[in-house]
């Protein structure tokens, strides 16, 4: 059971690089987000495991802990950057004045 476990945990650090590598390298700022969110959940994920595999319930309250901090993280960023974006978009369409 320690080694599916043990693969579980090592398949999980895997894809955390995989999403830190389209963090920085995804075409959008969106797509970056949805990285950072997914590495965020992946961290959950690897914080469960790791408290399952050395016998330690109490890393699942940091690991619920840890998921409200991502969720709220993101929301907050996805805020700021929909008021960017429409602070840009009015300040392009307003006509220039002339001097």
């Amino acid at each position: 059971m320690n080694l599916v476990l043990f693969a579980a945990t090592v398949a999980v650090l895997v894809i955390m690089g995989l999403a830190l590598v389209r963090a920085f390298a995804g075409p959008g700022v969106y797509d970056r987000i949805l990285a950072v969110n997914m590495f965020g959940t992946k961290t959950v994920l690897f914080i469960a495991l790791y408290g399952f595999l050395t016998e330690r319930p109490e890393f699942l309250d940091i690991a619920l802990v840890y998921t409200l901090i991502n969720f709220i993280g993101v929301i907050a960023v996805l805020n700021f950057v929909k008021d960017t974006i429409e602070k840009d978009q009015v300040a392009e369409s307003s006509p220039e004045e002339e001097r």
